[in-house]
């Protein structure tokens, strides 16, 4: 996702509409001992969370704010102000700004560069595993959607929904940032059926109105020169100073209906024989396998089938299975000797036993709690001698619950076993997860012992 700042951006009357359309849950504090909130920059808690920071500490419940930057790359092309100098700014704004939501309020700073987080997203997770190891009882964590369309705010809403999903004790609420600003409230991507809203009282509202003032490298020039115009006119503003704060909750897996209409649009679906990308990532893929010959193989999200026939010729017996139906009628044409079964999986799951499965760009399609049934069905039908084949995508995909990052360190933690093979390039992370009866392949040759 790319924007301007500088453009218009969608109407705030337009989002009114339709946030009136909406029949959302309430955010309930009650329960919640305390109430993490993650800024990846200065300001964003104010307008993403304001109103939750300064209505959960009015209820008594301690509210931290951990900070990833300072956000001194907010203005790169100013001619008055260096980015040492707006991290300084900044740093004092957001501490004013905490200080008028709630003088109780406590908060940290990581010192990530701006635009960093990528590069680093370990400093963040290890920051909230502190934090809430620290936290007894039940927290909230508050955190950007990852959807947002900045990097910062993409990589702290992955690392947040991660840590959350680890923790049984721990519910999370995202806040969209700038969706308000590039989405289409006619055709909004982002997910609003997972929608909850806070209902803000007039004296929080006023105290989130001048938090948000505090910060004036944002919402006023820096100067008059060019490169110095606010980031955050009063136009972005309005979408942020309503009586009603939004929040996405738990993300739901990828729905049959949107793969429906992806396939309507494109009957092939991505494209996989024409992409080199495409033909070399399954070529890596066929080599990554251990045995040259399996018995059984189960292919997890099998689209048109053009991976299910390369593993027909490595297999014995080859199911593929998919959420749609579509695309199950090309894939029987493409590999005439594979079975193939619509399944909604977990839900859906298979019975059998499998010496080899592959989930190939499917996993972060899934919900944290499908994608955890989805590993638990795989350990339970794994042969001792199978493995599990996992390849994803790493770059963000506005249809993804989460990313192939995510989904790899999931299985990663979770798997019994450690990898056999792990290749990590730019665009794909693939791992082979070994069942225990599961040996080298020099081993297996008998060319070690």
């Amino acid at each position: 996702m790319s924007f301007d700042h500088r453009e218009p951006g969608t109407a705030p009357e337009a989002w009114t509409t339709f946030l009136d359309t909406l029949s959302p849950d309430a955010v309930d504090l009650d329960g919640y001992q305390a109430v993490v909130v993650v800024a990846p920059h200065p300001d964003d808690e104010t307008l993403g969370a304001g109103g939750l920071i300064a209505a959960a500490a009015d209820a008594g419940i301690p509210v931290h704010v951990v900070l990833v930057t300072l956000g001194e790359g907010s203005h790169p092309d100013s001619p008055t102000t260096t980015p040492d100098e707006l991290a300084a700014v900044r740093a004092t704004e957001f501490r004013d700004a905490l200080e008028l939501l709630h003088p109780e309020v406590t908060a940290g700073s990581l010192g990530v560069p701006d635009v960093g987080l990528r590069e680093q997203p370990d400093t963040l997770r290890d920051a909230l595993v502190a934090r809430l190891d620290a936290t007894p009882g039940r927290a909230l964590l508050v955190a950007p959607w990852r959807g947002d369309g900045h990097r910062d705010h993409r990589v702290a809403g992955e690392v947040a929904e991660a840590v959350g999903a680890e923790r049984p004790d721990v519910d999370l609420l995202s806040y969209p940032i700038w969706a308000w600003h590039w989405d289409d409230a006619a055709e909004p991507a982002a997910p609003w059926p997972t929608a909850h809203a806070l209902a803000l009282t007039d004296d929080v509202l006023a105290r989130k109105r001048t938090a948000l003032a505090a910060y004036r490298s944002q919402v006023l020039p820096l100067s008059p020169a060019p490169g110095d115009e606010p980031i955050v006119d009063d136009r972005h503003a309005a979408h942020h100073l309503r009586h009603t704060e939004w929040f996405f909750g738990a993300q739901r897996s990828r729905s049959r209906e949107s793969f429906d209409a992806h396939y309507a649009r494109k009957p092939e679906g991505w494209d996989f024989d024409g992409s080199w990308y495409e033909r070399r990532k399954r070529a890596v893929t066929l080599a990554a396998l251990p045995r040259e010959r399996y018995r059984s193989a189960l292919e997890i999200g099998c689209a048109t089938g053009v991976l299910t026939a390369a593993l027909s010729d490595r297999a014995d017996d080859v199911l593929g299975t998919d959420i749609a139906a579509a695309p199950l009628e090309r894939a029987r044409a493409r590999a005439p000797h594979a079975r193939f079964l619509q399944a909604a999986l977990p839900d859906d799951w298979p019975e059998g036993t499998w010496d080899l499965v592959v989930m190939s760009e499917v996993g972060y399609y899934l919900s944290p709690d499908d994608l955890d049934r989805t590993i638990d069905h795989v350990v339970a039908s794994l042969a001792d001698d199978g493995v599990l084949v996992a390849c994803h995508w790493r770059h963000p995909d506005d249809e993804a619950v989460s990313s192939g990052d995510v989904v790899d360190a999931r299985l990663t933690e979770r798997w019994p076993r450690p990898a056999i093979v792990r290749h990590v390039e730019d665009d794909f992370v693939l791992s082979v997860l070994p069942g225990p009866g599961v040996v080298s392949v020099a081993r297996g040759e008998g060319l070690v012992r």
